[in-house]
Protein backbone atom coordinates (compact mmCIF):
# COMPACT_ATOMS: atom_id res chain seq x y z
CA UNK A 1 0.00 0.00 0.00
CA UNK A 2 1.45 3.36 -1.04
CA UNK A 3 0.35 6.90 -0.28
CA UNK A 4 1.26 9.98 -2.30
CA UNK A 5 3.44 12.78 -0.98
CA UNK A 6 3.95 16.18 -2.59
CA UNK A 7 7.58 17.29 -2.26
CA UNK A 8 8.42 20.94 -1.65
CA UNK A 9 11.95 22.33 -2.03
CA UNK A 10 13.11 25.14 0.24
CA UNK A 11 16.41 26.97 0.64
CA UNK A 12 17.64 24.71 3.42
CA UNK A 13 16.05 21.38 2.59
CA UNK A 14 12.75 19.78 1.76
CA UNK A 15 9.35 19.19 3.24
CA UNK A 16 6.51 16.91 2.12
CA UNK A 17 2.81 16.46 2.73
CA UNK A 18 0.71 13.36 2.23
CA UNK A 19 -2.07 14.18 -0.22
CA UNK A 20 -4.53 11.63 1.17
CA UNK A 21 -3.88 12.16 4.89
CA UNK A 22 -4.38 15.72 6.10
CA UNK A 23 -1.81 16.57 8.74
CA UNK A 24 0.73 13.93 7.74
CA UNK A 25 3.78 16.10 6.97
CA UNK A 26 7.53 15.83 7.43
CA UNK A 27 10.79 17.49 6.48
CA UNK A 28 14.42 16.70 5.80
CA UNK A 29 17.70 18.49 5.21
CA UNK A 30 18.43 16.26 2.19
CA UNK A 31 16.21 14.38 -0.22
CA UNK A 32 17.46 11.06 1.18
CA UNK A 33 16.59 12.14 4.71
CA UNK A 34 13.17 13.30 3.50
CA UNK A 35 12.43 9.91 1.93
CA UNK A 36 13.27 8.13 5.19
CA UNK A 37 11.21 10.64 7.18
CA UNK A 38 8.19 10.25 4.87
CA UNK A 39 8.04 6.50 5.51
CA UNK A 40 8.42 7.01 9.25
CA UNK A 41 5.78 9.78 9.37
CA UNK A 42 3.33 7.74 7.30
CA UNK A 43 3.68 4.63 9.44
CA UNK A 44 3.37 6.61 12.67
CA UNK A 45 0.31 8.45 11.34
CA UNK A 46 -1.53 5.24 10.37
CA UNK A 47 -0.40 3.21 13.40
CA UNK A 48 -3.33 4.01 15.67
CA UNK A 49 -3.81 2.01 18.86
CA UNK A 50 -6.18 -0.92 18.40
CA UNK A 51 -8.66 0.81 20.71
CA UNK A 52 -8.81 3.88 18.45
CA UNK A 53 -11.96 4.72 16.55
CA UNK A 54 -10.10 6.83 14.00
CA UNK A 55 -10.30 5.77 10.37
CA UNK A 56 -8.31 7.06 7.44
CA UNK A 57 -8.91 6.97 3.69
CA UNK A 58 -7.19 4.41 1.53
CA UNK A 59 -4.57 5.73 -0.87
CA UNK A 60 -5.73 7.05 -4.20
CA UNK A 61 -4.99 4.81 -7.18
CA UNK A 62 -3.41 7.57 -9.25
CA UNK A 63 -2.30 11.08 -8.54
CA UNK A 64 -0.96 13.33 -11.26
CA UNK A 65 1.29 16.29 -10.83
CA UNK A 66 4.88 17.34 -10.39
CA UNK A 67 6.91 16.50 -7.34
CA UNK A 68 4.68 13.65 -6.21
CA UNK A 69 6.12 10.34 -5.06
CA UNK A 70 4.60 7.16 -3.67
CA UNK A 71 5.62 6.13 -0.16
CA UNK A 72 5.03 2.54 1.02
CA UNK A 73 3.37 1.62 4.30
CA UNK A 74 4.98 -1.11 6.39
CA UNK A 75 3.05 -4.38 5.81
CA UNK A 76 2.39 -4.81 9.54
CA UNK A 77 1.06 -1.27 9.88
CA UNK A 78 -1.01 -1.76 6.72
CA UNK A 79 -2.59 -4.98 8.03
CA UNK A 80 -3.53 -3.43 11.38
CA UNK A 81 -4.84 -0.30 9.62
CA UNK A 82 -6.91 -2.18 7.01
CA UNK A 83 -8.40 -4.56 9.54
CA UNK A 84 -9.32 -1.78 11.99
CA UNK A 85 -10.83 0.33 9.17
CA UNK A 86 -12.93 -2.62 7.94
CA UNK A 87 -14.11 -3.52 11.44
CA UNK A 88 -15.07 0.06 12.25
CA UNK A 89 -16.72 0.46 8.85
CA UNK A 90 -19.04 -2.40 9.78
CA UNK A 91 -19.53 -0.98 13.28
CA UNK A 92 -18.21 -4.15 14.91
CA UNK A 93 -16.49 -4.36 18.26
CA UNK A 94 -13.21 -6.20 18.63
CA UNK A 95 -15.07 -8.91 20.57
CA UNK A 96 -17.60 -9.36 17.75
CA UNK A 97 -14.81 -9.51 15.18
CA UNK A 98 -12.87 -12.08 17.20
CA UNK A 99 -16.01 -14.23 17.28
CA UNK A 100 -16.58 -13.70 13.55
CA UNK A 101 -13.05 -14.96 12.88
CA UNK A 102 -13.52 -17.96 15.18
CA UNK A 103 -10.90 -16.81 17.67
CA UNK A 104 -10.99 -18.16 21.21
CA UNK A 105 -10.28 -14.85 22.89
CA UNK A 106 -10.25 -11.12 22.40
CA UNK A 107 -6.50 -10.86 22.92
CA UNK A 108 -5.78 -12.98 19.82
CA UNK A 109 -7.75 -10.53 17.72
CA UNK A 110 -6.26 -7.44 19.35
CA UNK A 111 -2.80 -8.67 18.35
CA UNK A 112 -3.88 -8.37 14.69
CA UNK A 113 -4.83 -4.70 15.10
CA UNK A 114 -1.46 -3.86 16.65
CA UNK A 115 1.38 -3.38 14.16
CA UNK A 116 3.95 -4.52 16.72
CA UNK A 117 2.28 -7.92 17.13
CA UNK A 118 0.43 -8.41 13.81
CA UNK A 119 1.90 -11.53 12.26
CA UNK A 120 -1.01 -13.78 11.30
CA UNK A 121 -0.69 -17.35 10.12
CA UNK A 122 -1.91 -18.15 6.62
CA UNK A 123 -5.09 -19.77 7.98
CA UNK A 124 -5.90 -16.56 9.85
CA UNK A 125 -5.41 -14.50 6.69
CA UNK A 126 -7.89 -16.77 4.90
CA UNK A 127 -10.42 -16.29 7.75
CA UNK A 128 -9.92 -12.52 7.60
CA UNK A 129 -10.53 -12.46 3.83
CA UNK A 130 -13.68 -14.58 4.18
CA UNK A 131 -15.05 -12.37 6.95
CA UNK A 132 -14.03 -9.13 5.21
CA UNK A 133 -14.04 -9.78 1.45
CA UNK A 134 -13.76 -6.04 0.80
CA UNK A 135 -10.43 -5.89 2.65
CA UNK A 136 -7.73 -5.24 0.00
CA UNK A 137 -5.12 -7.69 1.31
CA UNK A 138 -3.24 -7.43 -1.99
CA UNK A 139 -2.33 -3.90 -0.87
CA UNK A 140 -0.10 -5.44 1.81
CA UNK A 141 2.12 -6.90 -0.89
CA UNK A 142 2.37 -3.70 -2.95
CA UNK A 143 5.38 -2.33 -1.12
Amino acid sequence: MKYHFKIHKERKGYWAECLELKGCVTQGDSFEELKKNMEEALNLFLDEPSTSKATFPLPLKRVKGRGIIKVPVSPKVALAFLLRNSRLGRKLTQQQTAKLLGMKGLYSYQRLECSKTANPEFETIIKIKKAFPELPLDELLAA
